[in-house]
C-alpha cells in the first residue's frame, strides 16, 4: 500500500512506514495513492462473511501484500476480540448502531486495538516506541488499554483538564506502568497543538521513536471502515438502497472512515456530519468559509474540537472521487437541544448519551420518508453517568469496566500548554 502526504504529494511511503511515522513532513496526513473498489458481486460475497473474515478482506484491499492475509487475519481477530456492534431499534425507520461494547466502552477500541497489533507486526526489531496522543475523551482510554504493558512501547496521553467526564478520566488515568497521562490546562485543541509541535521537532521525534495514535494514524482510520460494512450487513435488504448514517463528529476520523467505506463500494446513500456548538465544519459547508472559533466546552465533550484534523482527508476524498461536498448533509446541536433529545430517547425506551443524541436529533430532523436511518452510538451512557442521570432522572448501572476503576487514584501529571514542559517530560519520564 502506497500513501502520499496531503501537504507534500512527493512524499510517498508504504503502509508500515505510515503507521510508524503517524504524520508526514509539515504535519501532513497520509492518504492512499490507490482507492480500491469492490464490485456488486464481490460486495454480496463480503457481506455474507463473519465480522473478522470480512474485516480482514476489507483491510487487505488497502494493505495488499505488505502483510500476508494469514497474519492480517490473526491481527484482526486479536484486535476485535470483543462483543461486536449491535443494532438497536429506536423507531420504525431509525436504529442506533452501538459501537461501544469493547473494553473501554467506546468505538475507539476498534482503531486503537488494530493499531496496537500493527505496531507489533511492524516492529520486528523491538525498537523503543513512544506513542503520543491527544484525547477529548474516548481516544485516551482506547489507546491506553490497547498498548497497556506492551513491551518497548511507552504511551503518553494529553487531555484537557476538567473537560472530560470523571469516568472517562478514570478509565485511562489509573493504569500506570507504560501509560503516562498528562492533564493540560487548556482545550483539546491545545493538546492537539502540543502533539503537532512534538512531531515538528525532528531530533525529538527520532530520539524517542515518536508516533501518534490519534485518528491521524492511517491504521486506526482503516480499522474503522470495517464496522460500516457490519452495519450495512445488519440492514434489511429492502432498506439498503436508502441508508442514511448520522455520525457524531469530533476530529472527523469516524466520518472519514465511513466515506472510505462508500468509496470502496458500500452503497450508503448519504452521511450526516453531526457536531455540537463547535461547528466549524457545518458553517464551512453552509457558507464556504473555514473559520474555526475558540473551542467551547459542552456536555458532548469528545466533540469539543474546533480544528478537526481529518477534514483534509475528507476534502481529498471528495476531490479524488469527484463527489460534491454539497451532497454531504450536516448540522450542529446545542447543549439545550441535546438535553431535550436525551429525554426524548429515554421516552422512546432508550438510554443514550450526549454524542449519540446529537446524531439522532439531526437524523430525525433530516431523514426523508423513503429513507432508513442509522445513528452511531459511539460511547456507553455510563461514561457520562452524572450528566445523563441528571437529565433523564433515572439511574444508570456502571458496567464492570468502569466499576472496577471508579475508586482507583488518578496517576496524571499536570502542565500548562507549554511545549518546553512537554518536551522535558518526553525526554525525562
Amino acid at each position: 500500500m502506497k500513501l502520499y502526504n496531503l501537504k507534500n504529494h512527493n512524499e510517498k511511503v508504504n503502509f508500515s512506514t505510515a503507521v510508524k511515522l503517524g504524520l508526514g513532513q509539515k504535519q501532513g496526513l497520509f492518504f492512499p495513492v490507490e482507492l480500491p473498489v469492490i464490485n456488486n458481486i464481490q460486495l454480496s460475497e463480503i457481506l455474507k462473511m463473519d465480522f473478522i473474515t470480512r474485516s480482514t478482506e476489507i483491510l487487505s484491499r488497502f494493505i495488499y501484500n505488505e502483510i500476508s492475509k494469514e497474519e492480517l487475519y490473526k491481527n484482526v481477530k486479536t484486535a476485535f476480540s470483543f462483543k461486536q456492534p449491535v443494532k438497536v431499534k429506536i423507531t420504525n425507520n431509525i436504529h442506533c448502531f452501538e459501537l461501544f461494547h469493547g473494553p473501554t466502552l467506546a468505538f475507539k477500541d476498534f482503531g486503537a486495538r488494530f493499531m496496537a497489533q500493527m505496531i507489533l507486526s511492524i516492529n520486528k526489531n523491538n525498537e523503543s516506541v513512544t506513542i503520543l496522543t491527544a484525547t477529548s475523551g474516548d481516544t485516551g482510554a482506547a489507546v491506553a488499554h490497547a498498548f497497556y504493558k506492551m513491551k518497548n512501547v511507552r504511551v503518553i496521553i494529553l487531555y484537557p483538564k476538567g473537560k472530560i467526564s470523571e469516568l472517562q478520566e478514570k478509565l485511562f488515568c489509573t493504569l500506570g506502568k507504560n501509560i503516562k497521562t498528562i492533564s493540560i490546562n487548556g482545550s483539546f485543541d491545545d493538546c492537539q497543538n502540543l502533539v503537532k509541535e512534538a512531531f515538528n521537532d525532528k531530533k525529538l521525534k527520532e530520539s524517542i521513536g515518536l508516533n501518534s495514535a490519534n485518528s491521524i494514524n492511517i491504521s486506526r482510520l482503516l480499522a474503522q471502515i470495517c464496522y460500516y460494512f457490519e452495519a450495512f450487513s445488519l440492514i434489511p435488504k429492502e432498506k439498503r438502497n436508502n441508508l442514511v448514517i448520522a455520525v457524531p463528529c469530533g476530529n472527523f476520523g469516524n466520518l472519514t472512515a465511513g466515506l472510505l467505506a462508500k468509496s470502496l463500494g458500500l452503497p450508503i446513500k448519504s452521511f450526516i456530519a453531526c457536531t455540537n456548538d463547535n461547528d466549524t465544519v457545518p458553517r464551512f459547508l453552509k457558507d464556504g468559509q473555514w473559520n474555526p472559533k475558540k473551542t467551547v466546552s459542552t456536555i458532548s465533550n469528545a466533540m469539543d474540537i474546533s480544528q478537526p484534523n481529518n477534514w483534509t482527508r475528507i476534502e481529498e476524498l471528495f476531490n479524488r472521487k469527484k463527489w460534491n461536498l454539497k451532497e454531504l448533509r450536516f448540522g450542529s446541536v446545542s447543549d439545550s437541544v441535546t438535553k431535550e433529545t436525551l429525554k426524548e430517547l429515554f421516552q422512546l425506551g432508550y438510554v443514550s448519551e450526549p454524542h449519540a443524541a446529537i446524531a439522532f436529533r439531526l437524523l430525525r430532523n433530516q431523514l426523508k420518508k423513503d429513507e432508513f436511518g442509522l445513528f452511531l452510538g459511539t460511547a456507553h451512557p455510563a461514561k457520562f453517568k452524572n450528566t445523563v442521570e441528571t437529565i433523564i432522572k433515572n439511574k444508570i448501572l456502571l458496567p464492570n469496566e468502569l466499576n472496577n476503576r471508579i475508586n482507583l487514584p488518578l496517576l496524571s501529571y499536570n502542565i500548562n500548554p507549554d511545549f518546553k514542559k512537554l518536551k522535558q517530560f518526553l525526554i525525562e519520564k
